[in-house]
């Protein structure tokens, strides 16, 4: 038996099993979906350990993802009334359900392992000890082995119903029209975000459930808009975190499921900065370079407005153009150095002059512009 080896392999099955249906979630703007089924799952858990008395009874799972639906079906019923949001609908419906199951678990069940700790927090130290047995033969973890099989199941469906699952995710009209269901596809997908989320409750509680579920599908869509690689590297994230996490905890003597989800939580920072296309470098270098396209037109048309009138010494003027666009001596300075060597104008004697490419440039836009209008 290696711990170390045991608790990494259990964390990364979870975070996979967790990441498929997360990514879906995310792109369906239903994130916060995953931390209401994870909460009110908890009547399901205590309802079914009542009835079988045995906490790996396969009932736990079975009223888990009943309460999931439940849960998912009043959200949908509240909020069809569009008297209520979506987010406040779920911000209704899994309090409510939670409570009941505390009350339930300190009413009928205060000694036995269905704890409101465990239940929020679980421990993935706890792993390498509860392990499965087929005969005397010890074939290593539960969680590992439970979660290894969600995985499978979860990416056997997205591979099965990707097309269905891709087309009600981003465009239900066409779904409709090719004679998808996309109510039967969310509450398959619900469905599965619920055994998913209990399967895991026992090795990772819900706080890193919730965490899997959203946290790498957000980093992988703000690196990627392809589905597939967004699906990747969500399972790539998820996984790498698991190790950092672990190690982490390990130099910190600290909370595994803690460092795991602190590690996310960085990860999801850095893609968030650093994103390609959508992080804020790359946004504040977008707008930086249409603020300097708008201002260099800008530039371009009042030259060519003010070609040949009375005011065309004035109006084409350094100093005056500056108090004219309200620019800064720097940003002014640059534009006009820009204009410059793109051959678009000429300065001469203070004085802005636009040259036949410059010209041509504006009588370009302004035809574009008069062709859409």
């Amino acid at each position: 038996m290696n711990p170390d080896f045991d608790i990494i392999l259990t964390a990364s099955l979870v975070s996979a099993a967790c990441s498929i249906p997360g990514v879906f979630l995310v792109l369906r703007k239903m994130s916060m979906m995953s931390d209401a089924i994870g909460h009110a799952i908890l009547p399901g858990i205590v309802i079914g350990f009542f009835i079988t008395q045995d906490l790996s009874s396969p009932w736990l799972i079975i009223g888990a993802g009943l309460t999931g639906l439940l849960t998912v079906f009043l959200v949908e019923v509240i909020n069809r009334h569009q008297l209520i949001k979506e987010d406040a609908a779920m911000g209704m419906v899994f309090p409510l359900f939670f409570s009941i199951g505390v009350i339930l678990v300190t009413l009928f069940a205060r000694n036995v392992h269905i704890d409101t700790d465990a239940v929020l927090l679980g421990e993935l130290a706890f792993v390498p000890y509860d392990r499965l047995w087929i005969g005397d033969i010890n074939i290593g973890p539960r969680a590992a082995w439970v979660m290894g099989i969600l995985f499978l199941i979860n990416l056997f469906l997205m591979f099965l119903f990707f097309k269905e699952l891709k087309l009600s995710t981003f465009d239900k009209s066409i779904a409709i029209v090719l004679g998808f269901s996309p109510v039967i596809i969310h509450y398959a997908l619900m469905t599965s975000v619920s055994i998913t989320a209990v399967g895991a409750f026992d090795a990772v509680g819900s706080i890193l459930v919730v965490a899997f579920m959203v946290v790498p599908a957000g980093c992988a869509y703000l690196l990627t808009e392809d589905l597939k690689w967004i699906i990747i590297l969500s399972l790539i994230i998820g996984t790498v975190s698991s190790i950092i996490g672990y190690y982490l905890s390990l130099g910190f003597d600290s909370s595994i499921a803690g460092s795991i989800t602190t590690v996310l939580g960085l990860i999801f920072i850095l893609s968030f900065v650093f994103s390609p296309k959508r992080g804020l470098f790359a946004v504040a270098k977008r707008r930086k370079k249409q603020r300097y396209e708008f201002a260099s037109l800008a530039l371009l048309i009042h030259l060519n407005n003010h070609e040949g009138t009375k005011n065309e010494k004035k109006e084409s003027e350094l100093n005056h153009l500056q108090r004219h666009f309200k620019w800064n001596p720097i940003f002014s300075a640059s534009i006009v150095n820009n204009m410059k060597m793109d051959e678009m104008v000429i300065e001469e004697e203070n004085h802005l002059k636009l040259t036949s490419k410059g010209e041509d440039f504006v009588a370009q836009k302004k035809k574009e512009f008069f062709s859409t209008v």
